[in-house]
């Protein structure tokens, strides 16, 4: 199967590691890169991204490579909200060893927690199944982009968005808007050319208003201590991000 280690070994042999008096790894998965491998990369992986929006692993290569700008824009979003702040001092993790999701399943029935242990049981995703972040080259930008990788799952949950190719698309508008992040806006407007259906069209012709309402007038969803606020009212954090309720 393609891989972007794949790619890398057979567009250049010429990245150096530390061993070797080149640059050093800023954290635990990085792999470092030459510019010109970051170019192949992101031609590469969006490519294949566009082409299969299933192959995740693709998708999160083009929003390393090509995200600089906007993770840096993310970065200063955070650091101008008090909790955005103390999420980028306490770097707070999202899986299954650091939350608890038995407790989370005992939480009232309209609180966060539940509403997102219900809601990964439904669609069958674990927060587990996110890829590593690697060729960021900026420690706190690699924790900023895990962070939004992290979170996507929680996005959708707290946007009531199935993850459908329907919904990833309105969510990938909502995350472009509020982001720019390239694989988002890319995501956003080529994700319709992967329906099949006429319903698929209709459905998504009359949310997208709504997510594009949310992208531009909800708070910054990347701000949001989702650990902290397990047991908020669903329906109150809504209303506290002005999140405008999904149309029927």
């Amino acid at each position: 199967m393609f891989s972007a280690r794949l790619l890398l070994r057979r567009c250049s042999s010429s990245a150096t590691n530390s061993a070797q008096g080149g640059p050093e790894r800023l954290y635990d998965s990085h792999v470092i890169t030459t510019d010109f491998q970051k170019m192949v990369l992101a031609v590469g992986s969006s490519l294949m991204g566009l082409s299969d929006p299933y192959r995740a692993d693709m998708v999160a290569v083009s929003g390393e490579v090509t995200g600089k700008n906007a993770l840096s824009y993310m970065h200063c979003r955070m650091k101008a909200n008090t909790e955005g702040r103390l999420i980028l001092k306490d770097r707070p993790t999202i899986n299954t060893q650091t939350v608890d999701f038995d407790h989370l399943k005992s939480l009232a029935p309209n609180s966060l927690g539940h509403t997102y242990v219900k809601f990964c049981k439904k669609h069958n995703i674990t927060p587990d199944s996110r890829d590593p972040v690697q060729y960021v080259d900026d420690e706190d930008l690699a924790y900023v982009m895990k962070r939004y990788r992290e979170t996507h799952d929680l996005v959708h949950a707290v946007l009531n968005m199935p993850t459908d190719m329907v919904g990833e698309t309105l969510v990938k508008w909502v995350e472009a808007l509020q982001t720019g992040l390239p694989m988002c806006i890319g995501g956003a407007v080529l994700g319709p050319g992967r329906f099949s259906r006429n319903a698929q069209f209709l459905r998504f012709r009359k949310l997208r208003p709504w997510a594009i309402q949310v992208g531009q007038s909800s708070d910054f969803l990347l701000n949001v201590y989702f650990e902290q606020r397990w047991e908020q009212d669903i329906d109150d954090l809504r209303d506290e991000l002005k999140i405008p309720p999904v149309p029927s």
